[in-house]
């Protein structure tokens, strides 16, 4: 039972990881997406996954994986809905059809800072390599394109670190 509850029904709340490398970043997202209620996390592309039923990868790499996301995600990647979709085009245009619309977490001229983001019912966000960001299709494939204001001299939060603020952010602030 959770510690605190909120003063409306959750709205539904996607995260898709694309294409990033770090087996740890995917289980810290992982274990933030248990802890903020995300109903199903996708990882697209050449992102790492857990191990999965009849997994078409050879057996010791699939474990390598698995066991590298554990170390972070510390049973999330059991207690999370997720599903790995190699083609995030193929999954943003599913997600459109359910009604779900599309957030690129990137910095970009036109990107909405993230405190002024006022999240619809259904959203699906999602975040990107951790160095390049998010490709440029991916980028005009969303809806919105939000950002988080740094006020150091970094240009940017770590991509789990970032999707762990967006993900409270809309979790948190959903109008729908």
């Amino acid at each position: 039972m959770p510690l605190f509850k909120t003063s409306q029904e959750p709205s539904s709340l996607i995260l898709i990881i694309h294409n990033v490398r770090s087996t740890h970043n995917v289980g810290s997202m992982l274990r933030s997406s248990d802890g903020l209620g995300v109903d199903k996390v996708y990882m697209t592309g050449y992102t790492p996954y857990p191990r999965q039923v009849r997994d078409s990868r050879l057996p010791h790499l699939a474990s390598k994986i698995d066991n590298q996301i554990h170390k972070t995600a510390l049973g999330a990647e059991t207690t999370v809905n997720w599903q790995f979709e190699p083609d995030i085009a193929v999954l943003i245009k599913h997600l459109r059809r359910e009604g779900y619309a599309i957030c690129a977490l990137e910095q970009t001229p036109d990107s909405i800072a993230l405190p002024e983001f006022k999240p619809p019912a259904k959203l699906a966000l999602i975040v990107g390599r951790e160095v390049e960001g998010l490709e440029e299709q991916v980028i005009q494939a969303a809806d919105y394109c939000v950002a988080i204001p740094m006020l150091g001299q970094k240009e940017s939060f770590n991509v789990a670190v970032a999707a762990a603020i967006a993900l409270y952010h809309c979790r948190y602030c959903q109008i729908g």
